[in-house]
């Protein structure tokens, strides 16, 4: 049968004859992944070496393998094989071999020159897998440094891809269409479906869908949950229907993904609930109608945390495209969006390549194998900066590496290991304690989404695995669990006497998770604080609250909220620290609370939590005055107990030093320095106290005076004083809270004066407030002279009235200043 593919294979012969690199960009059903590997296993640079062939899912690589075979006669495991964690079929006769992404990897470290291979196709690249982009980084990497006598050739394949950027990063790589074989597809749209509606809404589309419109249907939900909740209310609508519902995710066992993606049986149509693993890996027979919710769930790491979250996102352009064009395979089609047209305009043109948000540490671990520093390497998106120091940071709390980030030995076993570093690192230790048994396990358990949610958070009710009543799940757990075994030496059967059954499960949570070592907040409770000071919930009803320590496996809650949900989590008994775990940490605690009281005791520490206090009899007063100093920096000066001499003489100070500008003598009294400058300033003159209380005997404007070499004091007062002599002989304070400052004086005070009042030797006017015999302001001026001249006689007019009995003589500069009335003396 004819594929749109075949029209453009001369076109990728010729790319790849004459370059190392090509790209193909292909709709969906084009037949790009089946057609063109064995299209070239005959051409001349090839050379009888082995193409491989990356795909982003498991199920994809087995019926990707399946349908090449299919179409050469034979079997898998002949010229076209698979090999994927925990399953391979590949033989001496295999020319393409379709891997798993994070297989590529494995390959390259154990041969960096990938010697017999020709040819690395990425397919479904759009994806942008971390996996996919680090073995792209490395492939060429590789190729630069060992295959310059037979290049390694690279093809990335797509059906939606950025196509220019990529081809721009790949050296001007040509670039091949193909347009596939695809039927109109008629595009409805609704109003936008909010997270919290999903369930309900698409459960009706879907309905209506049936009624309107004929043949199978593919729905796009954000994940597992929504979709068993849709297939419940789906199954309660369609009772005694002809429509199969059949859900499909990654966690559902292999033969019941088969079941989704078949055909459905002869005079029934089907419905198909699914995650985005149907949006571009997998063909799905029979679809004429697509119901798209426009959500997907994504896994986002936060670097603060050091943990990765799975949040329900809105797709992007490119998937919506993708979505769609599942329903135009067989005939023309229809697709039902789930959001308005004005809306579609807001989705990002294409989906975040995972590299930008995500734990890093696997990654990292993968160049310090290799001995490359991640800046060696030609990236298409560079990893993010606080995602990467996050990622060394933790491997070196996990002896990966040392402190100048070169690979330790115990790094070298992680690396080999098929797990995260963080299980990696737990499974090595557990052999050292004799626990190889019990950690392969939980390894096991902790490398697949939960395998028993409705057990409650207590991963021991998953252990031993044999009691999992998925068959199909408990196999390939079991299989999973020998590998490492194997892979730690085959001793399945050590044990530790020194630790329980139970115990032993903990204990190897604690040792992959250090960080989420839990304590309940109060006995029996469902609140816990994690190591990492993190606060945590258990569900109301679960069984775990009675213990008070936890090792957390699986956090999980909404980006923002103060508390984490535990989902999976393991007892732990606190006599393991110091023998089996690292010992807790004892330190003195002198420190100020909120509350005013001063805290000093010896603590028994991991982390943020506190496993055992004592009250410490005598401690140092330096230490004692250091601790107030901290408390002093934490809460800010504003804390002291300020007098209002002491903020004058603050104010005095910048006034005078705002005069001088940049080269001034005085000293900088701001909040910013003396916050910066405690010890150098307060600390000699606090006193030694265990109350905060204690603290208002404190003289502050003697700290600040300190500050003042002599003879600067007196300076001080010289030229800020804090008051000026009025020619009344009345003493008029200066108010140094604006620039210039201001002297508040009674107009008639100021009669008989020409020059405004000046301090700093002259240097600065202040700003006169001209008050009214009742002290309400009349005129503000730094212009006395020009006052008399210009603006008297109006007040005079408007005040004369109002104030009979005080003096409102014509001539002010020639009048004598008077303190009262015409009546009372000067």
């Amino acid at each position: 049968m004819s594929l749109p593919i075949d029209e453009v294979l001369p076109e990728v012969h010729r790319a790849l004859a004459v370059r190392d690199e090509a790209i193909v960009v292909a709709e969906p059903g084009a037949g790009k992944t089946t057609r063109i590997p064995l299209s070239l296993l005959n051409e001349s640079w090839l050379a009888g070496q082995q193409i491989l062939l990356l795909e982003p899912r498991r199920i994809a690589a087995r019926l990707a393998a399946q349908r090449m075979a299919d179409l050469l006669g034979e079997s898998v495991g002949e010229t076209v094989g698979y090999r994927m964690r925990l399953e391979s079929r590949v033989s001496n006769k295999t020319r393409v071999l379709v891997v798993t992404e994070g297989v590529l990897t494995r390959m390259l470290q154990s041969d960096p020159s990938l010697d017999g291979v020709g040819l690395v196709i990425f397919d479904e690249f759009h994806e942008r897998s971390v996996d996919a982009d680090l073995g792209l980084a490395l492939t060429r990497y590789a190729r630069a440094l060992f295959r310059n006598e037979r290049p390694l050739k690279l093809l990335v394949m797509s059906a939606t891809l950025a196509s220019d950027a990529l081809s721009d990063a790949l050296d001007r790589a040509p670039v091949v269409h193909s347009q596939g074989r695809s039927y109109p597809v008629e595009i409805f749209h609704r109003e936008r479906v909010e997270r919290r509606d999903v369930v309900a809404a698409v459960s009706r589309c879907v309905l209506d869908c049936l009624r309107e419109h004929q043949g199978s249907i593919l729905v796009f939900l954000p994940g597992q949950g929504e979709i068993l909740a849709v297939e419940r209310l789906l199954l309660e609508a369609l009772t005694g229907s002809d429509v199969v519902i059949a859900p499909l995710y990654g966690a559902l066992p292999l033969e019941r993904q088969r079941a989704a993606i078949q055909p459905a049986p002869d005079g029934r149509r089907k419905v198909v609930l699914a995650t985005d693993i149907a949006e571009s890996s997998l063909t799905i027979e029979g679809v004429a109608v697509v119901v798209d919710s426009g959500w997907a769930r994504k896994p986002t790491f936060e670097t603060r945390l050091g943990m990765t979250r799975l949040t329900t996102q809105r797709i992007s352009q490119a998937s919506a495209k993708q979505r769609a064009g599942r329903a135009g395979r067989l005939g023309p089609g229809v697709a039902v969006r789930m959001w308005s047209v004005d809306q579609e305009r807001d989705l990002p043109p294409f989906s975040a390549p995972e590299i930008s948000d995500t734990d890093l540490a696997p990654l990292a671990l993968q160049l310090m194998q290799w001995g490359v520093n991640v800046d060696e390497l030609d990236w298409l998106d560079q990893p993010s900066v606080s995602g990467w120091q996050q990622a060394q940071h933790l491997l070196a709390e996990l002896g990966a590496c040392d402190k100048d980030g070169v690979i330790t030995d115990h790094g070298k076993a992680m690396a080999a290991l098929p797990a995260h570093p963080r299980l990696a690192h737990m499974l090595l230790k557990a052999e050292s304690l004799g626990l190889v048994a019990v950690a392969s396990e939980v390894a096991a358990v902790l490398s697949e989404r939960d395998p028993a949610p409705t057990f409650g958070a207590d991963l021991c009710q998953r252990l031993p695995l044999n009691r999992l009543r998925n068959p199909s799940l408990r196999q390939r757990l079991q299989q999973q669990a020998r590998q490492f075994q194997q892979l730690l030496g085959g001793r399945p059967s050590a044990t530790n006497a020194r630790v329980s059954s139970q115990e032993s499960i903990g204990l190897c949570v604690a040792l992959a998770y250090p960080e989420r070592i839990a304590m309940q907040r109060q006995a029996g409770g469902a609140a816990y604080q994690l190591a990492n000071g993190r606060g945590a919930m258990l569900a109301d009803d679960d069984s775990l609250r009675r213990e008070p320590l936890l090792a957390v496996a699986h956090l999980g809650s909404s980006a923002g909220q103060a508390n984490d949900r535990i989902f999976l989590a393991a007892p732990l008994g606190a006599q393991l620290f110091g023998d089996l775990l690292p010992p807790l940490v004892t330190r003195d605690v002198v420190e100020w609370q909120d509350n005013g009281q001063l805290l000093v005791e010896r603590q028994h520490v991991l982390g943020k939590l506190i496993f055992q206090r004592e009250t410490l009899k005598s401690v140092d007063e330096a230490i004692l005055k250091q601790a107030l100093v901290q408390w002093i920096a934490e809460q800010g000066v504003d804390a002291l107990p300020w007098r209002e001499q002491d903020k004058n003489l603050r104010l005095r100070v910048a006034c005078l030093r705002a005069l001088d500008g940049s080269g001034s003598e005085w000293p900088d009294l701001s909040d910013n320095w003396l916050s910066q400058n405690l010890d150098l300033w307060l600390a000699p003159f606090l006193p030694v106290i265990r109350n905060i209380r204690q603290l208002q005997t404190l003289d502050l404007s003697a700290a600040l005076l300190a500050l003042l070499p002599w003879p600067m004091p007196r300076l001080l007062d010289e030229q800020a004083p804090t008051h000026l002599t009025l020619p009344t002989g009345s003493q008029a304070a200066i108010d140094y809270t604006q620039y210039p400052p201001v002297l508040a004086v009674k107009l008639q005070e100021m009669f008989g004066q020409r020059q405004t009042p000046c301090i700093a030797n002259g240097r600065l006017q202040l700003t006169l407030h001209l008050l009214s015999p009742a002290g309400r302001p009349l005129q503000v001026t730094q212009d006395l002279d020009s006052f008399w001249r210009n603006a008297y006689s109006d007040v005079k007019k408007d005040m004369k009235g109002r104030y009979p009995k005080h003096p409102w003589p014509d001539d002010p500069l020639s009048a004598a200043p008077k303190r009262g009335t015409k009546k009372q003396g000067y």
